[in-house]
């Protein structure tokens, strides 16, 4: 490479290193120190080095009067449970929804992708507060399944852990179409139809052929929906009120109520970690899957 295109990559990657520098690592190594200071009496931090907030969770180190508290590693767990729940069911209803899009004329397929897109438009806290009043007791859910006549008393899902999934179903849900919906896009056919014409049957053509070639759009999305979800705590907060608990709302509290600033950057460090590891196994499983034949022998279908 030439000096004087050396010189034009730098300039056209400058503009997006300050960028990620200014509002990505700097907060980043900001919360790495908060998690390894002690927390002050009043709030804040205390300049002094303090690794026992992460004792609080994995139970050492220990010291500074810090106890294990085995009820954080719970909250961890459930917050990983809805995560993977939300990525479950959204892939459950993008993945059919996305081939049958795939078939649509160019403009009502535009017209579904716009719809699809078109709550990015709203304001997240009204989205989230519509659910509350559709799920409350004197919702319009409970109402229309009473004036039917299929329940004689309101259903209790406000509130509950089934609202929360479905809060962060409808939040997230586009960003697991999305992706699929490329690889669906960029689907061939015609492979499809030479394992069928080799005496495929249709499970075995969806195994061997279908799904292999939208297996990346199908890690994407639940890359991306999960990690979110993990550490999403607007809509526990609405939907799941203090009967719900995940990490989000932990560390929320922690910076805003309890000002334990050190304990906050622990837990959300945590989450971070977490985040890193699975970006990790996505580009490996990525590379790998780069590197090995995308589809199995159709002749053996």
């Amino acid at each position: 490479m030439t000096s004087q295109r050396r010189r034009a990559v730098v300039l056209l990657l400058a503009p997006i290193t300050l960028l990620l520098g200014a509002f990505f690592l700097i907060p980043l190594g900001i919360m790495v120190v908060y998690s390894l200071l002690e927390p002050g009496l009043y709030g804040g931090v205390v300049w002094s080095f303090y690794p026992y907030s992460y004792g609080r969770v994995f139970g050492w180190p220990l010291g500074g009067g810090e106890e294990f508290e085995p009820l954080y590693i719970q909250i961890i767990l459930n917050s990983v449970y809805y995560a993977v729940i939300t990525v479950i069911v959204s892939l459950i209803v993008c993945y059919p929804v996305a081939f049958w899009v795939s078939r649509m004329g160019p403009v009502a397929k535009n017209l579904v992708l716009f719809a699809i897109t078109l709550p990015f438009f709203a304001n997240l806290l009204v989205r989230i507060y519509a659910w509350l009043l559709l799920l409350r007791p004197t919702g319009a859910i409970n109402t229309a399944l009473m004036s039917l006549g299929l329940i004689d008393a309101p259903l209790n899902m406000i509130f509950t852990e089934f609202a929360v999934i479905v809060g962060l179903v409808y939040v997230l849900i586009p960003f697991m179409f999305l992706p699929i919906y490329a690889s669906v896009e960029r689907l061939d056919w015609s492979l499809v139809q030479a394992s069928q014409d080799l005496g495929a049957t249709p499970f075995q053509t969806f195994r061997r052929v279908i799904l292999p070639l939208t297996a990346p759009g199908i890690a994407g999305g639940a890359v991306i929906v999960f990690i979110p979800a993990l550490g999403n705590f607007i809509v526990p907060a609405f939907l799941g009120g203090s009967k719900v608990q995940m990490t989000g709302n932990v560390i929320e509290r922690q910076f805003l109520q309890s000002r334990n600033w050190p304990f906050g950057s622990t837990l959300a460090m945590i989450v971070m970690a977490s985040v890193l590891v699975l970006i990790l196994l996505y580009a490996l499983w990525m590379r790998r899957a780069g590197k090995s034949q995308p589809v199995g022998e159709v002749g053996h279908a």
